[in-house]
């Protein structure tokens, strides 16, 4: 089993610049894939960004590809999500979630569930 802890959100202005923190804890020697997703009220959890364990491999949503950026330091058991260019629609609640192997695009696929960070971004 794994644990992850998201920290880093927070209430900005629109364009702003927030650094999202997923640490991983407990068996941290398996090869998890790490994904963001964010859920604002009255929708479905939306898929963010992913990355395998080696880090080489990457995937983007649509809206976050050339904006956000997804990285992991492995030495730390820690994912990043670097986002830029905040917009107001992007309020919502982002968790990190782990999955054994690769790193999918798609909620279900993914086991282990952080508590999620808010990140509020006004106009």
């Amino acid at each position: 089993q794994v644990h992850l802890v998201e920290s880093g959100g927070g209430l900005v202005q629109a364009g702003a610049s927030l650094e999202l923190t997923c640490e991983l804890s407990g068996r941290t020697h398996s090869s998890w894939g790490v994904g963001w997703f964010r859920q604002s009220p009255g929708n479905e959890r939306e898929f963010v960004a992913a990355i395998r364990y080696s880090g080489l491999t990457t995937y983007y949503a649509t809206f976050a590809r050339g904006r956000f950026t997804i990285s992991r330091d492995n030495a730390k058991n820690t994912v990043y999500l670097q986002m830029g260019g905040l917009k107001p629609e992007e309020t919502g609640v982002y968790y990190c979630a782990a999955q054994d192997g690769v790193a999918s695009v798609k909620a279900e696929d993914y086991d282990y569930w952080g508590q999620g960070t808010q990140v509020t971004v006004s106009s």
